[in-house]
């Protein structure tokens, strides 16, 4: 029989509507016949007056009132409240049809009978389709393996994404789980409702494949925790987007993600201060250093929805210029200049600020990568404290109002050159914002951001693709954690929140183990971790020991007891030790000159140890 079916199945559209339209045009004469019989209890033809006519001007009526409203257009395998309403618009247009022939013909047709016909119409067109429908998916589908899905929460967007997956040739739900004891154990249409407890013992044996979290507005904790409570199954764990990122409030297969670690891991969002992220850009004249990097590239989309007069993006490499101007070019109408340089030109950075009247400055221009700049300490050290110099130095020349240098909590007590580099930028903020107060000078520090360059995270997507092992430094290694577009809309209104020489805090939550992220992520994808005496497992962690320079637990502050809270509250003020700037001017003077010779290189590093609290050169330091 499958053989009869799959060809009509493959068969082009216009001859399965003409089947259709035959098939209807065919049975709508028996169907007026069954209205007179059952009308006269009398089942022979002779029951109709005029059979002919009557039955051909029913099917004509029938036939034209479906094509009007578009019942013919429908899909044949899918169903949905659209299809019902159509097909009863088409109905009511055919009864009304059929009063009408019997008012301007001599037609002999009894009240009841175009009511009678309505009704066996709509249930005639209603089941023959279904019946069509379930004879292909029972012949077309016995030998595709579907998709097992458990879905987690039996609210609205549950019930559309279990109607939506029915009528997918891959997915079939399996059962719902939810919290509210109310639902547990009732019937929501196919699918039974269990608690998430009971679940949990079921999923195995119902063979589930994949749990889908059909929680869209359920905030980032709540989700985080359901994802912790499901890990114990190992079985592939997805979710349909907030209601805000969905096309157009309905819910598809499509619409169907994996779960994002970025979204477990960062934290509620804090509604930003609007004057804050507004104070410093609109209707400014804004330049961002770094501006194709991860946080550059960030606080740019930032920006320009905050209408600034016009973005000035400054960038060392080609590419990554090339990449955040088109961008931006493509999603706003903001006035953007792309300028091709160096933080260590301070010329051109001069000649930079003063042709476009720049009033605010983004310094986001660093290297960031621990290992590298440990390897090649003279490149960190000039491009992280002489860069900073010498931006800073250029936006005081040419008058800027405001002046955001974006450090980093490797800044504290660092251990690698990288941090104490950044150190160094922030000393040299600090004293110039004591020597002057033309420009404010503000700097703000915070950990990780996730998905940047560099991050953990898509480096443990690929070892997950491709089968493992996950590199972990250290068992105990920890690290904070925060958003990209958090992290950038705080940079924003703390540098609106300066006074001069501040440094800023943003409050990073809780540090987070990177052994648990490794096991989250694995768990994300349905798979387990190979434990050392287990070999059952699918992916295994291997423990590569900390690189040089790098610490097992970062910190935030340098003096916990000088810091107060802002008018934000992720935002915290800290006050710290300072420099003279004449002091400070002296020794990145020498910097800017030095060569990679030995004697330069101890030099340098001897005063790294001289000015920032708790840096000690490693033993690991080598130049490439």
């Amino acid at each position: 029989m499958k053989s009869m079916i799959e060809p009509a199945v493959e068969s082009p559209r216009a001859a399965k509507l003409a089947f259709l339209v035959v098939l209807d045009f065919c049975v709508f004469p028996v169907l007026l016949w069954l209205c007179y019989a059952i009308r006269q209890f009398d089942l022979g033809a002779e029951v109709v007056p005029n059979l002919a006519f009557g039955s051909v001007w029913a099917s004509v009526i029938a036939v034209v009132s479906l094509f009007i409203f578009g019942v013919y257009r429908f899909i044949v395998r899918t169903y949905s409240e659209l299809f019902m309403v159509k097909l009863g618009l088409g109905t009511a247009l055919t009864v009304a049809g059929l009063y009408g022939l019997a008012y301007f013909t001599d037609a002999f047709i009894p009240t009841s009978i175009p009511l009678m016909f309505g009704f066996l119409m709509f249930a005639w067109v209603w089941f023959s389709r279904g019946f069509i429908r379930f004879i292909v998916r029972s012949y077309l589908q016995a030998d595709i393996q579907k998709k097992r899905i458990a879905i987690y929460g039996a609210g609205n967007a549950g019930q559309q994404i279990a109607a939506a997956l029915y009528n997918s040739d891959e997915h079939l739900p399996v059962l719902f789980i939810d919290d509210d004891p109310s639902l547990t154990g009732q019937q929501l249409g196919r699918l039974k409702v269990y608690n998430a407890d009971s679940a949990l013992k079921l999923l195995a044996k119902k063979n589930v494949d994949e749990i889908l979290i059909a929680l869209p507005s359920v905030g980032r904790m709540r989700k985080s925790e359901i994802v912790k409570f499901l890990e114990p199954v190992h079985i592939k764990i997805t979710e349909i987007p907030g209601l805000t990122k969905l096309v157009d409030g309905e819910i598809r297969v499509s619409d169907i993600q994996e779960v994002d670690i970025i979204d477990l891991l960062g934290r509620d969002p804090v509604p930003p201060v609007p004057e804050l992220l507004a104070k410093n850009i609109q209707d400014k004249m804004v330049l961002v250093t770094g501006a194709g990097g991860s946080i550059g590239s960030e606080l740019c989309r930032q920006i320009v929805k905050n209408k600034p007069k016009a973005l000035v993006i400054y960038e060392l490499t080609e590419f990554a210029l090339y990449s955040i101007d088109k961008e931006l070019r493509l999603n706003s109408d903001v006035t953007i200049i792309p300028i091709l340089g160096s933080v260590l030109d301070q010329a051109k950075l001069e000649r930079v600020m003063e042709q476009y009247a720049i009033q605010t400055v983004y310094h986001a221009a660093a290297y960031k990568h621990v290992p590298l700049v440990e390897c090649n300490p003279l490149a960190g050290l000039k491009n992280n404290a002489i860069g900073t110099a010498f931006s800073l130095n250029a936006a005081v020349k040419k008058g800027v109002e405001t002046f955001v240098l974006i450090s980093t909590d490797k800044a504290v007590r660092p251990t690698n050159v990288m941090g104490a580099s950044k150190r160094m930028a922030e000393l040299y903020c600090q004293a110039m914002a004591e020597a002057q107060d033309q420009t404010q000078i503000s700097i703000v520090r915070f950990g990780n951001v996730l998905g940047s360059s560099g991050s953990v995270v898509p480096l443990f997507k690929q070892q997950i693709a491709k089968g493992g092992p996950i590199t972990v430094t250290h068992p105990e290694v920890t690290r904070y954690f925060m958003t990209i577009p958090e992290a950038s809309q705080l940079v924003i209104q703390a540098g609106a929140l300066g006074q001069g020489g501040d440094v800023f805090l943003l409050d990073m939550g809780e540090p987070v183990r990177i052994q648990d992220l490794a096991r989250q992520m694995i768990a994300l994808s349905g798979l387990k971790v190979r434990e050392t005496g287990n070999q059952e497992g699918d992916i295994e962690i291997q423990y590569s020991g900390l690189r040089p320079g790098e610490k097992l637990y970062e910190e935030l502050l340098i003096d916990a007891d000088n810091t107060e809270v802002t008018q934000h509250s992720r935002i915290l003020r800290s006050y710290e030790k300072m420099y003279p700037l004449d002091e400070l001017l002296m020794v990145f003077e020498r910097m800017h000159n030095l060569t990679a010779i030995q004697s330069d290189i101890d030099w340098a590093l001897a005063q790294l140890e001289h000015y920032v609290d708790g840096y000690a050169r490693g033993t690991e330091i080598k130049v490439n």
